[in-house]
């Protein structure tokens, strides 16, 4: 399971750093931010593996602009948890989020070694303001992951709000992870949201080992 999270994160940070906010579709952002990325990754990779806390900030920076932490978030701690957190947690929780992302970012992402990334031709809307853009990511064995994004427009500005790959979601993933930490900490929210970055690791370092 934590080796499919990894090409999930892996491939998410593929479609959505350095992405050109200005982009009219949902398609044309994620295929624009594919091939700035493969670019940036390529100038600057050996850097990026010297001094990833630099690489952890610069991703955050970008980041910021394209995901919608605020909408990830309460996804993430499901309407019985964000409903009654105060807005100070719900702000502390999008930052501790977005660094557990950045984390698992920017390993996945320096292993990339030139594996063919095809975003499909055509986007499937949902609705004016959510569209779902697909792509398909060949790795170095040749094995073919399916890669789906949900796309929100938020302020005339297409967002990720989650991510799909071959059939697990993510989405889906943290939130089961965030229930548990509430359960194992006895319902106390500011705990959880504290600890969210150690939880987040401590998980993928028992995987890893297992």
């Amino acid at each position: 399971m934590f080796a499919m999270l990894r090409h999930a994160l892996f491939f998410a940070a593929l479609a959505f750093t350095g992405i050109s906010v200005a982009a009219t579709d949902a398609r044309t952002v994620v295929e624009e931010t594919t091939n700035n990325l493969l670019a940036d990754l390529k100038a600057n990779k050996e850097q990026y593996r010297t001094d990833p806390a630099a690489f952890y900030n610069a991703m955050d920076s970008i980041l910021g602009e394209v995901v919608d932490a605020d909408g990830i978030s309460r996804s993430v701690m499901t309407v019985r948890y964000s409903r009654r957190a105060t807005p100070e947690q719900m702000q502390r929780f999008q930052e501790n989020f977005k660094r557990s992302l950045m984390q698992f970012y920017g390993n996945a992402l320096l292993e990339y070694n030139n594996q063919s990334i095809r975003v499909l031709p055509n986007s499937i809307a949902q609705g004016s303001d959510r569209s779902e853009v697909r792509m398909e990511v060949t790795d170095h064995k040749g094995v073919i992951y399916p890669v789906s994004y949900t796309m929100v427009k938020i302020k005339n500005k297409w967002m990720m709000r989650n991510v799909i790959i071959n059939g697990i979601n993510v989405g889906k993933l943290f939130r089961d992870q965030f229930a548990e930490a509430m359960q194992r900490n006895a319902q106390d929210l500011d705990r959880v949201i504290d600890s969210w970055v150690e939880t987040v690791a401590k998980t993928r370092a028992a995987q890893e080992d297992a």
